[in-house]
């Protein structure tokens, strides 16, 4: 398993799009961190980069990936390895190539700039972001053997994410706003692990007073220890749930 991580983790950190990735992530955080002498802001302005960006090129890149190695899948499955053992192989090394792409890239300048517990938050939120989105790839990837079809269940679930769900919520709220709505807004929120983090970060920034309310609701659950720790156990779930689903479809996949 280590051989066949270390080969993966090899290939991609070669990878042109990885480097330039980690390229593009350090150019964008130290010109954000530089525009204004206030590095709150910075972080402020990274969290949104992050949690669109981040998830966006996890999950393309990770799919396009597993499609262009599928000759080197099927190599590997004649041999005397566990499909398990493979799987999750491919997975770490796309995920651990990925996240370090993130921690160079943000981790580096956020340390110089901002080296605090916000900027922690930012880091945890964003290395999350990195490995949810990189198990939600591959088991999109395994569920077809179209390679347009599966990129194109990847950027749909990208956009149900970042963009339809946000949208759903807000009607949801739209046609329920005489009811009291702030409980299950929190069930809401731990559904996405998009809007789940943003919401850890705006918490830790301490601008939840923005957010009326419904950020009185948030604070007083997801600022106490009990809700960090449910919340980080939620994200953890979002990281091994599609994993354990894509683990079980290929080990069942006719290759």
């Amino acid at each position: 398993m280590k051989t066949i991580i270390k080969y993966v983790m090899l290939d991609l950190l070669k990878n042109r799009i990885v480097l330039a990735y980690t390229l593009v992530l350090l150019i964008i955080s130290i010109g954000v961190f530089n525009m204004d002498a206030n590095t709150m802001k910075g972080v402020l302005s990274l969290m949104n980069i992050t949690l669109i960006f981040i998830p966006l090129v996890s999950i393309i890149f990770s799919t396009i990936y597993v499609y262009n190695s599928s000759e080197f899948l099927e190599l590997l499955v004649a041999q005397p390895l566990q499909r398990t053992t493979l799987w999750l192989s491919m997975y770490f090394g796309l995920a651990l190539s990925l996240s370090l792409a993130f921690l160079v890239g943000v981790g580096i300048p956020v340390m110089l700039y901002e080296f605090s517990a916000t900027g922690f938050m930012l880091l945890v939120t964003g290395l999350f972001q990195s490995v949810i989105f990189t198990g939600i790839a591959l088991l999109a990837s395994v569920k077809t053997r179209d390679k347009a079809k599966g990129i194109g269940i990847a950027v749909l679930l990208w956009f149900l994410f970042t963009l339809i769900y946000d949208a759903v919520v807000m009607l949801f709220l739209f046609q329920f706003s005489e009811y009291p709505l702030e409980k299950p807004m929190i069930a809401l929120t731990m559904l996405n692990p998009v809007d789940l983090s943003r919401v850890l970060m705006l918490l830790k920034l301490d601008i939840s007073a923005l957010m009326g309310y419904t950020g009185a609701v948030f604070h007083e659950f997801f600022g106490s220890g009990t809700g960090i720790i449910i919340s980080f156990i939620t994200l953890m779930m979002w990281a091994l749930v599609p994993l354990w689903f894509s683990v079980k479809q290929f080990k069942r996949k006719d290759l």
